[in-house]
């Protein structure tokens, strides 16, 4: 199922005028909303980590924000439930992205996406941004039940790392193709000097 939506998102690209940033956005949302749901069943594994990721990568540090946000809220309010979760997932989600953005020339050199590096910066994000979400729970309990609960979810970070590697492997030349026909570069640099500043 995730595979047809790859499909429909890549047909549907290809109408998207050149530069097409904000519909290109749109499209993602769609799939990291989409992905998210349709692999609710399988705990902690789901495409947007990377797909953030990505964003970050080729769209740059404010489309990876809006993204990470959208499928957040989206998902949460549509089907996964809402709660103050959201905001730590929006956050953390963003966090990747403005990590990506960050690191593109390292992640991409001479147009080239270098898989191994996004697969380990990929892996490392996703037991981040679960550590980070599980923050969320200081709002109901103490501060010491939070090495418990992270040491309790130890094995669904290792879920979420090894199923961004998967995701790697099978979704990021295709999306990383897809997303720099849709980058400029004026983004790209203006995002930099915001971050560095």
């Amino acid at each position: 199922m995730l595979s047809i939506i790859v499909l429909s998102l890549i047909r549907s690209e290809r109408s998207l005028r050149d530069q097409s940033q904000w519909g290109m956005l749109i499209l993602l949302a769609i799939f990291g909303v989409s992905g998210r749901i349709l692999m609710e069943p399988m705990p902690n594994v789901q495409p947007v980590t990377v797909l953030v990721l990505l964003t970050g990568v080729y769209l740059g540090a404010p489309r990876a924000l809006a993204l990470a946000a959208i499928v957040a809220l989206a998902s949460n309010v549509i089907f996964m439930g809402h709660g103050p979760w959201t905001i730590f997932q929006a956050v953390g989600w963003g966090a990747i992205g403005i990590f990506g953005a960050l690191l593109s020339d390292k992640l991409v050199v001479n147009e080239k996406l270098r898989l191994n590096r996004l697969a380990l910066m990929a892996a490392v994000s996703g037991i981040a941004f679960n550590w980070f979400v599980s923050l969320s729970i200081l709002l109901d309990t103490g501060f010491s039940m939070l090495v418990p609960y992270l040491l309790n979810g130890l094995v669904f970070d290792l879920y979420h790392a090894f199923g961004n590697i998967l995701f790697v492997a099978w979704m990021a030349t295709p999306l990383g193709e897809i997303m720099s026909r849709h980058r400029s570069s004026q983004s790209l640099e203006a995002v930099r000097d915001g971050v560095a500043n």
